[in-house]
């Protein structure tokens, strides 16, 4: 079999490689649908599965979307005095509204993604990082546009087998239109159900109803509703570097203005590019690439990047670790287990107070939805990674 890893770690075959691409596509498919469109057995589907994530490759997550809740996302770089990235870093990668912690620039800057759910909690976290003692400099650029980057899916840089267009059409679900009637907002008892989410995106629902005190019908239909609505998606973070591509750059480009649009469409062409988007500042598009080496960075930035008419100037700037993507913290390579999470709510009632969640609010009409089974959506013990 053509292997999907070329490097150190025990390579994954083209198997694996198809289960991660199915779960780019769906991230709550069954075990048994996977299997089905790929010709392999249910069992095997989850314990390729479970082997993937508690080996630390992948994990998937549920995340609420700012755009949603009338929020952007804020791209900010932080310049520390020397030995100071670190501490920073990791209390950055505890906040549950900061994602993609990276050290970079040899270690003295972190660039991170400031996630916060309402004005108040983003303006006293950017006010309160330039007092901070370690900290020389930041800047923020607010995220105005995503060319790529928004779904689970986005990265197609795969250079194993790949899905056929009728795998991929298969395992897509079905377009949902948005529920009629009143707009769908969140609730201040939705804080459990999106925790556990963000712990295990594929959890049972007979897990969501434990950790909210509702019924597993209710627990199951809110879920429906929110994803329907936009307002909670999935996502799976991947450990590029034990999937063969260790390298990985932050580049910020200086667009004419008039081929911002044109240079944000192409770059989201390019497999290299997982994340491209318009961002304020006098970088005005920052992507993330992902390469196999250095020498493939450079034919990258030499080649595709120099061919792209309107590129004024180019700052490249690798990233040196990466202490948290999307919703994993990181350990090495690996992406760490989830956090052990908060106790069980008491049969029949929710959580109503968690930092960052909006007041209650009438509860919108509900549709029945659909997802794993408990058994294929059940969690599996992962061992520590390394």
């Amino acid at each position: 079999m053509a292997s999907v890893l070329a490097n150190e770690y025990d390579p994954l075959d083209d198997l694996d490689g198809k289960i991660i691409q199915a779960l780019q596509i769906d991230p709550r498919a069954g075990f048994s649908a996977i299997g089905d469109v790929l010709g392999v057995s249910e069992q095997t589907v989850a314990r390729r599965f479970r082997r993937l994530r508690a080996d630390g490759l992948i994990r998937v997550i549920g995340l609420v979307s700012l755009r949603h809740l009338g929020q952007s996302d804020w791209v900010v770089r932080v310049t520390c005095q020397p030995g100071g990235t670190g501490p920073l870093a990791d209390a950055l990668a505890r906040r549950d509204d900061v994602a993609w912690v990276t050290l970079t620039a040899g270690g003295s800057e972190i660039v991170c993604s400031v996630q916060s759910r309402s004005d108040e909690q983003r303006d006293d976290l950017l006010q309160r990082l330039p007092a901070t003692s370690r900290v020389l400099g930041l800047t923020a650029h607010a995220l105005l546009h995503r060319y790529v980057g928004a779904s689970s899916d986005d990265w197609a840089g795969f250079t194993g087998e790949r899905l056929t267009p009728g795998q991929a059409a298969a395992l897509r679900p079905p377009a949902e239109e948005a529920p009629d009637g009143e707009p769908v907002t969140l609730r201040a008892d939705d804080g459990p159900l999106l925790a556990e989410l963000a712990r295990d995106g594929r959890c049972s629902y007979a897990t969501l109803a434990a950790a909210t005190g509702w019924s597993q019908g209710r627990a199951t239909r809110r879920l429906a509703v929110l994803r329907r609505a936009g307002i909670l998606y999935l996502d799976l973070d991947l450990a590029m570097p034990l999937l063969g591509f260790p390298t990985a750059a932050y580049l910020w480009l200086t667009v004419e203005p008039a081929s911002l649009v044109a240079v944000g469409t192409e770059l989201a062409r390019h497999d290299e590019v997982p994340f491209a988007a318009a961002v304020t500042g006098s970088a005005n598009l920052v992507a993330t690439v992902t390469c196999r080496s250095t020498e493939a960075l450079y034919q990258y930035v030499t080649t595709k990047i120099a061919a792209t008419a309107g590129v004024r100037q180019l700052e490249v700037s690798p990233v040196l670790r990466r202490v948290k993507q999307a919703g994993s913290r990181t350990i090495g390579h690996r992406l760490a287990p989830p956090a052990a999470g908060p106790p069980r709510a008491p049969a029949g009632r929710g959580w109503r107070a968690s930092r960052g969640w909006p007041a209650a609010s009438r509860r919108p009409a509900a549709r029945s939805g659909r997802g794993p089974s408990r058994r294929s959506g059940r969690r599996a013990r992962p061992r520590p990674p390394g």
